[in-house]
């Protein structure tokens, strides 16, 4: 009976080494310079994004904003004159699509009508301009919003006075439309 007891000569358990090879720290260290070199390049673009939305909302807002449009049409239906009203910047804009021009004694005058409803002068036309504007007030603005069309007719040079009428009949008229945004 001889118990079995170990040997002296058994070598004693191996203790393993802690150590961190080299190849695993230099990959650690790659692999943080990795993520940082990600995370930089990605928190950059963001703000360069973030600026670039800046820029074209600052862009977006110096554009014209129309709202409403028609085309004027003379008395043979042909297409006289384009007209584009944009409430931000409060102004209509008219181009001419035809050669008619007033005399030297006349004037253009633009008007908007609502029915039945007497006839609101817009202003007087741009001599000789191929794209006139005419400044609205909000008073003004806030009418347009309910007319159906804008006519155009042949005054005296200063246009009519307050409270007066067009000359009949109309040089050109045409319906609004309302934009769709």
């Amino acid at each position: 009976m001889t118990d079995h007891l170990p040997e002296k000569n058994d070598p004693a358990p191996t203790v393993r080494d802690r150590r961190v090879s080299a190849w695993w720290r230099a990959l650690a260290i790659l692999l943080a310079l990795l993520l940082f070199i990600g995370g930089a390049t990605g928190l950059s673009l963001f703000e360069q994004f973030k600026t670039q939305v800046r820029h074209l909302q600052g862009q977006l807002a110096g554009q014209p904003q129309i709202r409403q449009l028609t085309v004027l049409l003379d008395a043979e239906q042909q297409p006289a004159m384009l007209v584009s009203v944009d409430p931000v910047s409060q102004l209509i804009q008219l181009q001419r699509l035809n050669q008619v021009s007033e005399g030297r004694e006349e004037g253009l005058q633009l008007w908007a009508l609502n029915g039945d409803q007497a006839p609101l002068s817009l202003g007087l036309i741009g001599r000789r301009q191929q794209t006139p504007q005419l400044p609205l007030d909000a008073a003004t603005l806030a009418a347009l919003g309910s007319a159906t069309e804008l006519a155009v007719s042949v005054e005296g040079k200063d246009g009519v006075s307050e409270g007066q009428g067009p000359s009949l009949p109309w040089l050109f008229r045409g319906h609004l439309v309302d934009k769709a945004l």
